[in-house]
């Protein structure tokens, strides 16, 4: 019983990931139930208000799926990063990092979630498979892509945690040990990378800083000079298509 839930967690949120990254348009749709009512993704002979109930409940958890299961996180830690470095407060906008963020999240998922639906989800609408089934080939994918960016050491701490014995290979961990494994290993990188970002402009700072304290610009806060240095410096150098670039072609 113990690893029910994990696993129905897993199966819920390949399901979700799958909805999200993968156009609905392609797919065919399912046979009707009998009063009316289609649910995609769900078992159409069970009951339609339990039915009701595991979506909305699926469709609420979803955003702490989509940070916990894919690269968002890494991805918005990034950006908020460069937006403290560039010294520009509220410019991009949270909403503007975040649609960013999601939508390069899709377009890195989107063939993920073509193999959860192919494995888990047409099986189980054609009746070849059970729900059971189902959830055991849907969450394959998908923990394949996590342990691709989780460090060992993650792993390892909570393997430890959970008292679990330990697996011949990585891909029979469970995903209780895989998912906070994967967010501790994005959270890293997506230090590692910001870190990185603030150099070049931590420089700036420092120069203008030395600059004007010589000069006796004493009454003028060095940060008025060098914000439009450093939004200068980032345009010229096409920063977004760097900064985006190297983020994609590190899931690559």
């Amino acid at each position: 019983m113990k690893q029910f839930w994990p696993r129905r967690l897993a199966w819920w949120s390949a399901m979700g990931i799958a909805a999200v990254v993968f156009p609905s348009a392609a797919y065919p749709a399912p046979p009707a139930a009998p009063n009316g009512l289609v649910i995609p993704g769900l078992p159409q002979g069970g009951s339609v208000p339990w039915n009701i109930v595991i979506l909305l409940t699926v469709l609420t958890l979803l955003p702490a799926l989509l940070l916990a299961m894919t690269p968002f996180v890494r991805l918005l830690v990034v950006f908020h990063f460069l937006r403290q470095a560039l010294g520009t407060q509220s410019t991009p906008t949270n909403q503007t990092l975040i649609g960013l963020a999601l939508f390069l999240t899709y377009f890195i998922m989107q063939p993920v979630g073509a193999e959860v639906y192919q494995a888990g989800v047409v099986p189980l609408r054609a009746n070849q498979i059970t729900a059971t089934e189902a959830l055991d080939r849907g969450a394959v994918p998908l923990r394949h892509f996590m342990l691709k960016y989780t460090r060992q050491k993650d792993l390892a701490l909570f393997v430890g945690l959970a008292k679990e014995s330990r697996p011949r290979r990585p891909e029979d961990l469970s995903m209780r040990v895989v998912i906070p494994a994967y967010i501790l290993s994005e959270l890293k990188a997506g230090f590692q990378i910001g870190t990185i970002l603030f150099f070049p402009f931590l420089v700036i700072d420092l120069v203008v800083a030395s600059i004007t304290t010589s000069v006796g610009m004493m009454q003028l806060p060095p940060v008025v000079i060098s914000t439009p240095l450093k939004i200068l410096l980032f345009v010229m150098v096409d920063g977004w298509n760097l900064v985006v670039g190297s983020l994609m072609k590190s899931f690559y």
